[in-house]
């Protein structure tokens, strides 16, 4: 698959395209259902406009310290984002020390603002990882034409699976489909009764965590610590603070009810 768009003079990468809808239409969300619930416009705008710029140079960061020995024979590439190299998890931590902060000054309560961020991100991450694909990248194993085939997948998919000679295992797919299906689920209970501050937050971890520990034992280009994935080992810390919160927001936190802001 042709990861650039020719226009003449100019090219443009699809990865870069795709992240930049993932961007416009996740924030968009986390901003409606903030206004919701009460929140100013204004202020999750500048959140989000830090939140989203730090959690891509973190991102990026992220990436380049667990694939050190590559760039640092070759710096000019750290620059090249669209060539792809954004570690979710890496971005993930740093937006969230950013909104962490910001939250902490204007004295906002930071975990109800997470429930709204989630919601977005989850379906940013969804259409993000189609960036991936035309990379030709964050694919599983070699596999055969006929295997990919009796999973149904559309042609394209599979034709874009066929690089260098071989089939691969489309785990983008698998990823962006289990978050879409998060997304769905996420709509659904934000709007139940018994919907408490903290819970959708808790689901986001959960949820993805479970996925990308299983998707990550999958990939070819997982980022390495020794002999150990580092996405899956994050993963599991997902898993157990989102349990863990899940607890404590069963146990402590309220409804939401009202258009209270802390």
């Amino acid at each position: 698959m042709d990861p650039i768009i020719n226009l003449g003079i100019i090219s443009i990468h699809w990865y870069s395209i795709l992240l930049f809808i993932a961007i416009l239409i996740g924030s968009n969300l986390a901003i409606k259902e903030a206004k919701r619930h009460g929140f100013e416009e204004d202020f999750m705008v500048n959140l989000l406009f830090l939140g989203v710029i730090i959690g891509i140079i973190g991102a990026r960061i992220y990436y380049v310290i667990f694939n050190f020995d590559y760039y640092k024979d070759n710096l000019i590439e750290i620059f090249k984002v669209w060539n792809g190299g954004l570690a979710i998890h890496g971005g993930i931590i740093a937006g969230l020390i950013t909104i962490a902060v910001i939250c902490y000054k204007k004295k906002v309560n930071l975990l109800k603002i997470l429930d709204y961020l989630v919601v977005g991100l989850i379906i940013a991450q969804a259409i993000g990882r189609w960036g991936n694909f035309f990379n030709g990248e964050a694919h599983g194993p070699v596999t055969t034409l006929a295997y990919l085939e009796s999973l149904n997948l559309p042609q394209f998919i599979i034709d874009g699976m066929f690089i260098d000679g071989n089939y691969y295992i489309p785990t983008f797919f698998i990823e962006s489909v289990w978050c879409f299906i998060g997304f769905i689920i996420m709509i659904v209970l934000r709007r139940k009764k018994f919907m408490k501050i903290g819970y959708l937050t808790s689901f986001y971890l959960v949820w993805y965590g479970i996925e990308r520990f299983f998707v990550e034992g999958m990939r070819t280009d997982s980022l390495m610590f020794f002999s150990l994935r580092i996405a899956q080992l994050v993963s599991l810390v997902m898993i157990i603070i989102g349990i863990v919160l899940f607890i404590y927001s069963l146990r402590k936190s309220k409804k939401y009810e009202g258009d209270e802001n802390a």
